[in-house]
């Protein structure tokens, strides 16, 4: 049974984002901090607190740490121009058996436990094996006391 950590601090703790980003078409960028920088998915539909809605998650480059903390709009001309605001954000942390994160998402699959306003509970990113793109996963919520039916 997991049990919730109200948005852990401590200097150890890996931090987590979700922002809200109204470019040409409105996604959610989910961010997880991995070996000191964010490891980025862009999610179409936002993340779902729902076991059956699979979300697509393609994989995007990493961001700086502080990245994590950006809101405001990037101006027409540049890389992501639109509006930009944190949707959710808090601490993660692997699930036993998944705890270096970099060798875990080399081999496909994730599974970590999020501890957001929003975002609870444990969740998986799964690479799909066929998908349109090479850097296709899919973002799955778990099926514990936090998800919605």
């Amino acid at each position: 049974m997991l049990l919730y950590k109200k948005n852990v601090t401590a200097m150890n703790s890996l931090i987590f984002v979700v922002q809200k980003h109204q470019s040409s078409h409105l996604h959610y960028d989910f961010r997880l901090e991995v070996n000191g920088v964010l490891k980025s998915w862009a999610i179409p539909k936002g993340p779902s607190m729902k076991p059956a809605e699979k979300r697509l998650a393609v994989m995007v480059e990493d961001h700086p740490l502080n990245y994590a903390g950006f809101e405001g709009t990037i101006p027409e001309g540049n890389y992501g121009a639109g509006t930009v605001e944190i949707w959710d954000s808090g601490t993660w942390e692997p699930l036993a058996g998944f705890e270096n994160a970099e060798k875990e998402l080399e081999k496909g699959l994730l599974e970590f436990s999020l501890y957001g306003k929003k975002l609870k509970g444990e969740f998986m990113l799964v690479k799909m094996e066929k998908s349109y793109t090479k850097d296709g996963w899919l973002l799955i919520k778990k099926n514990d006391e936090f998800a919605e039916k």
